[in-house]
């Protein structure tokens, strides 16, 4: 590579940028700064992509001496403690500041007065970190930009809550920044660091409203994330004493050839890794996250916090394949896969069905990095893609949509597609992504049921099969009520959506469709030689005749809202009525009933909350998955005593 420093530079300019968000209060130039430096952003890791291609698209490993850069970051790291000891003593949550003390006083010790250990790169740049780098840049960059006029609009709905968009940006940016540093590193010890920092910020956008509900889901975020944390600490500290490394490829390839030491490591990252995923049972963090303003939560569930848990085990996969840490990890993630799935029937609000359904598909990845084999590898990586797009385009989506309906109830979304056409055609897209063929969502959960099947994992491909049934029920309820036309209200609804918020809505969606478009030159081109780099060995999973059969499918679900609209028209122009129970007053919206008087027509969907609600699976659910992980960490320290 050049010896620009570009890497440095993805790392600091997000800082530099918050920085200026905070101290900035004109909004105009805030503004002009957000979008300027989401450009920037974006425009770095486009030259970081071309420079890896130009040189080989190898993996390349840099910064070998970094003394100044280490004491750096474990000083930043003493803040971060200060900062969530000093924020757990405010709001009495004390014991959480155990959470942040405890591991960041092993890394002192390990820094100041452990083992020598072994020198080591500390970046490593391969397919992996690099298509990290892409989906936090751009989809990252795109949120940030979606913020400016949403947070205007958010404050003129949200009179309680205290102005602080120079907060809210400066957090964004920092998350970006820290992002880049968690993707990039080789050194755990950094890793480590870039996990806290996306911690806290994630903690303090959850709780940017400082209302009672916001700071409770703030700090259950914060425990959650700082458990995983203490995890990460002390396998890295175990590691560093018992091999002197801190390297992870060091650790992944120790950990491939069967090493007693680096497969409790594994195992500890790993549990680390669920908890930032937000897994069962952790999963409550990521839902208490809506309280956030769609940005936060888009930035959140898309391409930031939940992914740096993804990322991790797509990193461990192959250390975890055929062992009992990968059964294990695999086994949790298809629970949560079927049980949120389950959940998600039961809601009826826009950011909470996503919410469920996030966390249901991050089930599926887990499983896929736990099962271990190139195939899964595949569908991993191509879920994790397709979900970045299609989960920011639709948290977006509806930020906008309730904006204008003020409410995000799916119920209250009756007949969009005739009300505001361009926000219904974007939810469209987005739903479509999430569950349809040709779109990856489908195709990964296909190739993750072979590999399952191969696998000869009857339990996972039980969970896989039930779980893509209950997802196919929530979205088609939803999909259905976009299209819907009876019972439209008469009232006029303006669309407030601002031109920054259609800006980023508009490239979302061509994004989804150009990688359905270019679906099999994405797998040849770079997925399959990522899968190569990760276990030596590459697959074409996806044949050309099942792509063109899914191609096909698509055109015929595309064609059903275009038809549906195009036949509302003509019959508003020629007064045809639906079908009713009694005779149609013509309205479409009520009928005449046997006695005469006026019934008003209303089409709901079910959501059987007393069946599969979250207050009757999640404490069971909870309950089942922390035996699991009982389980796992007794072997884990039976083994590190043996």
């Amino acid at each position: 590579m050049s010896d620009l420093p570009i890497v440095p530079f993805l790392i600091i300019f997000p800082l530099v940028i918050a920085f200026f968000m905070f101290v900035v209060r004109a909004d105009r130039v805030r503004s002009c700064i957000a979008y300027c430096g989401s450009a920037i952003i974006i425009a770095a890791v486009g030259y970081l992509t071309f420079d890896w291609i130009r040189s080989g698209a190898e993996p390349i490993v840099l910064y070998l001496d970094t003394e100044v850069a280490d004491w750096c970051i474990l000083g930043a790291e003493v803040i971060l403690m200060v900062v969530v000891t000093f924020l757990s003593f405010k709001y009495r949550k004390y014991w959480v500041s155990l959470l942040s003390i405890i591991p960041t006083a092993g890394m002192i010790w390990l820094e100041v007065a452990g083992p020598k250990l072994e020198e080591g790169y500390h970046i490593y740049i391969d397919h992996l970190s690099v298509l990290m780098c892409i989906i936090i840049a751009v989809i990252g960059g795109l949120i940030a930009i979606y913020a400016v006029g949403y947070m205007h609009g958010y404050h003129n709905h949200h009179k309680n809550v205290e102005d602080r968009r120079h907060y809210f940006f400066m957090l964004l940016f920092i998350f970006l920044g820290a992002m880049f540093g968690f993707v990039l590193s080789e050194s755990l010890l950094w890793i480590d660091f870039f996990w806290e920092l996306t911690s806290i910020c994630s903690f303090l956008l959850i709780g940017y409203t400082r209302e009672e509900e916001a700071i409770h889901n703030s700090f259950r975020a914060l425990w959650m994330n700082l458990l995983g944390g203490c995890a990460l600490a002390v396998g890295i500290i175990y590691f560093a004493v018992a091999q002197h490394s801190v390297s992870l490829h060091v650790l992944v390839e120790r950990g491939v050839y069967g090493d007693h030491v680096a497969g409790i490591v594994v195992a500890l990252i790993a549990f680390a890794a669920l908890t930032k995923a937000a897994q069962l049972p952790f999963s409550t963090w990521l839902i208490g996250a809506m309280v956030a303003p769609t940005p936060s939560s888009a930035l959140l569930h898309s391409a930031t916090m939940v992914k740096a848990g993804i990322y991790v085990l797509l990193r461990l996969s192959p250390a975890m394949s055929g062992t009992t840490t990968g059964s294990l990890i695999a086994f949790i993630g298809g629970f949560t896969f079927l049980a949120t799935s389950l959940m998600a029937i039961a809601q009826s609000d826009g950011k909470k069905i996503l919410a469920f359904s996030t966390i249901s598909n991050l089930g599926l990845m887990v499983a896929c990095a736990g099962v271990g084999t190139p195939e899964t590898m595949w569908a991993g990586v191509f879920l994790m893609i397709f979900h970045a797009i299609s989960k920011s385009l639709l948290f977006q989506d509806v930020g906008a949509t309730e904006n204008s309906l003020h409410s995000r109830d799916v119920e209250d979304m009756h007949g969009l597609l005739y009300i505001m056409p361009k926000l219904a055609a974007f939810m469209f897209i987005g739903i479509a992504g999430m569950f349809l063929a040709p779109f990856g969502m489908l195709i990964s959960k296909w190739a993750a049921l072979r590999a399952s099947v191969d696998e000869r994992n009857i339990i996972l491909v039980l969970f896989i099969v039930f779980g893509s049934a209950t997802t196919s029920l929530y979205w088609t309820k939803w999909m259905g009520k976009l299209v819907s036309h009876t019972h439209l209200t008469e009232e006029k609804i303006k669309d407030v959506t601002r031109p920054t918020e259609m800006i980023s809505l508009t490239i979302h969606a061509i994004l989804m469709l150009l990688l359905c478009a270019l679906f099999p030159i994405l797998s040849g081109v770079y997925v399959n030689p990522l899968v190569s780099e990760t276990f030596g060995v590459s697959m074409d999973v996806l044949p050309v005749q099942v792509l063109i059969v899914l191609a096909i499918i698509i055109l015929l679900v595309f064609a059903v809202p275009v038809i549906a609209f195009v036949y509302s028209r003509k019959m508003t122009f020629n007064r045809k009525g639906s079908y009713m129970n009694g005779v149609n007053y013509g309205d479409n919206r009520s009928f005449v009933d046997s006695f005469g008087g006026r019934k008003t027509l209303w089409l709901s969907n079910h959501y059987y909350k007393d069946l599969v609600g979250k207050r009757k699976l999640m404490k069971p659910a909870q309950i089942f998955t922390t035996a699991v992980l009982i389980v796992m960490l007794t072997t884990i320290i039976g083994g590190m005593l043996s």
